[in-house]
């Protein structure tokens, strides 16, 4: 019998190569969006509504639920009897509107997590590496780390992997998927934080643009093929008996393993392009103490959970994707 998924933000960066993943290993495919959304391939749901949640759910009737929705302006979840979630990009959008992104990331998630515990979906939480601090010299982070979150973006999708796993911990039917910045396929690069920076190479044809590009902090980029891949591996190995589910990490984190910084992802990009960065600058300063948005230096995020479970950690290489 064809295993089948239901996938939300299946319209979204992440959401459409969950599906492809999903698809690829011969499940049955639901997915749902929200402003992107062209029923009836993709349900139009808002995952704000609890009741639109509750009765998706029912409609789909799927074993798993894969969370890859990009909640808007704040967080990216995952779901299932699998599932990942919509990241924000922008933290500081969401330290200027912290009741949204409490609502956004806490309360629905709460209300998703409730929602599958109650219909036996495996609901899998994607969330950040954001939720460690970053403090140099402290990464890799394992996924059973002590996490202190910067940033309120970070601390709401802590708050959010918290009450997922309270609603599931006698089930055991969540589980929680950290993940780094993402790249991959767009329908416009501002979908993302790293597709983005080709278009600051372009700006930065102009010798007088006088772009200051980030060349302190570290980022992980990791494709969404990859994780669409891991979470559909993830479904697959999970067991179907409870006491094999109990004995199963609540935590796991996916991450490609090459380490850039913003301005090292340009000059890779410009070269990429055959375009020059004259009107760009690395600018190497550290956070400003007085800033209201701290960014960790590097939260690089240790797979030994998922290679413990026999999951494929592999990853593309960076510029060979591009």
């Amino acid at each position: 019998m064809m295993r089948s998924a239901f996938v939300t933000g299946a319209t979204g960066l992440l959401g459409r190569q969950v599906v492809e993943a999903f698809k690829n290993g011969g499940w049955n495919v639901v997915g749902s969006g929200f402003s992107r959304a062209s029923p009836p391939s993709t349900l139009k749901v808002d995952l704000c509504q609890k009741s639109e949640i509750e009765r998706a759910l029912d409609d789909v009737n799927s074993a798993l639920l894969v969370a890859a929705h990009k909640l808007p302006l704040f967080a990216q979840k995952f779901f299932t009897k699998d599932g990942q979630g919509a990241a924000q990009r922008f933290p500081d959008k969401v330290d200027k509107d912290p009741a949204a992104a409490r609502a956004l990331n806490i309360t629905a998630s709460q209300d998703l997590a409730h929602a599958t515990n109650a219909r036996s979906i495996l609901l899998i939480y994607i969330s950040t590496d954001y939720v460690f601090p970053g403090t140099p010299g402290q990464a890799p982070y394992e996924a059973n780390a002590t996490p202190h979150p910067t940033n309120m973006y970070g601390q709401t999708k802590l708050d959010g992997e918290q009450v997922t796993l309270e609603a599931t911990k006698k089930s055991a039917l969540g589980l929680v998927l950290r993940v780094p910045v993402l790249y991959g396929p767009t329908e416009s690069n501002s979908e993302s934080a790293v597709n983005t920076l080709m278009d600051s190479v372009y700006k930065a044809q102009d010798p007088a643009a006088g772009i200051k590009m980030d060349d302190w902090s570290i980022r992980t980029p990791t494709c969404t093929q990859d994780v669409g891949r891991v979470c559909r591996d993830i479904a697959v190995a999970f067991p179907e008996t409870g006491e094999e589910r109990m004995q199963w990490p609540k935590v796991l984190q996916f991450t490609a393993h090459e380490r850039f910084t913003k301005y090292q992802i340009c000059q890779m990009f410009s070269e990429i392009m055959g375009l020059s960065l004259d009107g760009m600058e690395a600018n190497k300063q550290g956070n400003d103490p007085n800033a209201s948005v701290q960014r960790p230096y590097d939260c690089h995020l240790s797979t030994k959970a998922l290679e413990g479970l026999g999951i494929d950690i592999s990853a593309v290489n960076f510029q060979t994707w591009w």
